[in-house]
């Protein structure tokens, strides 16, 4: 395995006498997408604010690029494409002007910003909108153009902090393709998410953190095959009987979560007797068998769903 570009060791992040980020260790490696994911106020943009040194350490060692956080933070800089949660484009600029100009701040000739602004306008599927100011664009056109932007000076890695917030599905899942042509053209990208499907999609490897602190790491398929396995079934019944069916069922299942009045049943394999067997409860108002997915594994670690999840 190739040498990390990202080493983080007991890195906290303190507000006064709050911790927002509780003495993590995570590497990043060359060529992953690396997911961070967590519900809202979970410490994930303060770890990728710290990552692209906007926000300073409170305690710990951070390593970017072979490079200290505390020290070389500029250089740092220089090196990382960042798209920010918010679109912070300038609204009254055209999208080829919001390339060249954000070029300027790398110190790269305008003429070479051009080029490369028009190569990447074309990779997004957005050159025909060009001449067009920010402010006339769709949100899903926004986003494009500011991933764009994050790759104007050809960084070595790639930092997005929620990239497809608040957008439709189509426009969503195009990200997604863009996203991942990039990664199969080499290039490191750290995301941080709180949409479940977005991270099975894209990401090689991830962290869980909640409450400033790690509490879970691996692959998507390797995290849900651990704590849950291949399916789920989700029961609706009344409170008083959740006792009863879970007494009965013991055996057969691999494990189990409540929320509310939905109970999540986790199974190793396909088994349709234990459907068949379910059927047969008058008290039932609801099953369906499904894949698992990393919501289950959310739901279990943190007994609650996740914010944000489509």
């Amino acid at each position: 395995m190739p040498d990390p570009i990202v080493i983080a060791k007991q890195l906290t992040k303190n507000y006064g006498s709050l911790q927002a980020v509780k003495g993590i260790d995570f590497n990043i490696y060359p060529g992953q997408c690396f997911g961070i994911l967590g519900p809202n106020g979970a410490g994930k943009t303060t770890t990728v604010a710290m990552l692209y040194c906007f926000l300073p350490l409170t305690g710990g060692k951070l390593e970017v690029l072979g490079m200290d956080a505390k020290s070389q933070q500029r250089q740092i800089k220089q090196r990382l494409g960042i798209v920010p949660q918010d679109n912070n484009l300038d609204q009254e600029l055209t999208v080829l002007e919001n390339l060249v100009i954000y070029a300027s701040y790398f110190e790269i000739k305008k003429k070479d910003a051009e080029k490369k602004a028009l190569e990447l306008l074309s990779f997004f599927n957005i050159m025909e909108k060009k001449d067009v100011d920010v402010e006339f664009l769709s949100g899903g056109m926004k986003r494009r153009l500011a991933l764009a932007r994050g790759l104007i000076n050809t960084p070595d890695m790639l930092i997005l902090d929620e990239p497809t917030t608040g957008l439709d599905p189509e426009a969503r899942h195009m990200i997604w393709q863009h996203l991942r042509l990039l990664k199969q053209q080499g290039l490191t990208i750290v995301l941080t998410t709180h949409y479940l499907d977005e991270a099975s999609h894209l990401c090689d490897h991830l962290f869980i953190i909640d409450q400033g602190e790690i509490i879970e790491r691996g692959s998507p398929l390797t995290l849900v095959e651990r704590h849950i396995g291949k399916y789920v079934l989700e029961v609706e019944l009344p409170e008083e009987k959740q006792e009863l069916v879970l007494t009965e069922l013991a055996a057969e299942i691999y494990g189990h979560q409540l929320l509310g009045s939905t109970l999540f049943l986790y199974m190793r394999d396909e088994n349709q007797a234990l459907i068949n067997r379910l059927q047969e409860y008058p008290f039932i108002s609801y099953q369906l068998q499904r894949p698992a997915n990393l919501e289950d594994v959310f739901l279990k670690l943190t007994g609650k769903g996740l914010l944000g999840h489509e």
